[in-house]
């Protein structure tokens, strides 16, 4: 993240004017749960993520989503700040499910990382097995898990039903997905992306098949629904994988990301048919540093709507 960029962040810590109304929040939700992303960035937002915890500990809550980012796009990217951030993951009385971020992989590169090595250990921290981090665990099924050899890497990619609803992650990021930094990196990129599209596919399937009421995906990087990226956009077909999946679909699909650290809630992609906003589609995006602030996200099965989501405020300091 640049540094004008932090400047903009900082100043825009404790304003709420750019929050846009939350999808409606009366009534009982089947189920609740919290979305988060890009924290903890520092000691000091670690310290305050512990408070989150504590409050979203005391909240009955399905699990916990992070979109990644646990740490800086300068770091630390150490295994001591890593496992540190594991065993504050694993407070959480919670299901606690995590996908990694570029600063936690891609940009370790600017601390003298190899970036694969880092993805790598990140998958061993926190990938492990075929359930949730927290001190409550759910099963989830893995696409490392699913049989095809090559796939077999992709321990992040994840999936679980919960009320109806299919939650998918993905590993998908900030600094244009990865692409157009070295032939290496290029190369990544289609292969990442080619797992990405097929758990997209299988997901869909499933959720045709077993009938269920919504899709929540989620994933770290901004896909710039806007659209107006100069060179190769490492999005654009992730953006119409999206829109193509909602179109089949027929139900509503929320997507969640973090990367931009303001709280957003839009409909960003357009139906090609009438060129008016996709209904079903519906894009939230997580607070992030300096921020330490949660969504509270619910389901509620007799909404035409089905998600709820509403931002948290942050705590007074001291309190």
């Amino acid at each position: 993240m640049t540094r004008p960029l932090l400047v903009l962040l900082l100043a825009l810590a404790g304003c709420t004017a750019h929050i846009p109304p939350p999808l409606p929040s009366e009534g009982n939700a089947a189920l609740r749960f919290a979305l988060i992303g890009d924290t903890p960035y520092s000691a000091f937002e670690a310290s305050a993520l512990d408070a989150m915890i504590e409050e979203m500990n005391r909240e009955d809550l399905a699990f916990v989503i992070h979109v990644g980012d646990i740490t800086s796009g300068r770091g630390p990217c150490t295994d001591e700040w890593f496992e540190a951030r594991k065993r504050q993951f694993e407070k959480s009385r919670h299901p606690f499910i995590l996908i990694p971020g570029d600063n936690d992989w891609l940009d370790c590169r600017r601390s003298g990382f190899d970036p694969m090595e880092r993805l790598e250990r990140f998958r061993e921290l926190f990938e492990a097995g075929g359930t949730s981090l927290g001190e409550r665990r759910i099963p989830i099924e893995r696409q490392s898990d699913s049989g095809a050899a090559r796939f077999r890497e992709y321990r992040e990619h994840l999936r679980w039903i919960a009320a109806g609803v299919l939650f998918v992650g993905v590993n998908v990021q900030g600094g244009n997905n990865n692409l157009g930094r070295t032939r290496e990196m290029d190369a990544e990129h289609r292969s990442r992306m080619a797992a990405v599209y097929a758990w997209l596919d299988e997901s869909l399937e499933l959720a045709g098949r077993r009938n269920l009421a919504g899709m929540l995906i989620f994933a770290q990087g901004d896909p710039g629904f806007g659209g107006k990226r100069k060179g190769p956009d490492g999005f654009a077909e992730f953006r119409n994988a999206l829109r193509n999946l909602a179109l089949r679909f027929g139900k509503p699909v929320l997507f969640v990301n973090g990367d931009t650290h303001l709280y957003r809630l839009d409909q960003p992609l357009a139906d090609p048919a009438s060129g008016q906003p996709l209904q079903n589609f519906t894009r939230v995006v997580v607070f992030g540093s300096p921020q330490t602030r949660w969504i509270r996200g619910g389901i509620d099965p007799l909404s035409p709507r089905l998600f709820q989501l509403s931002p948290v405020l942050q705590p007074a300091p001291g309190r």
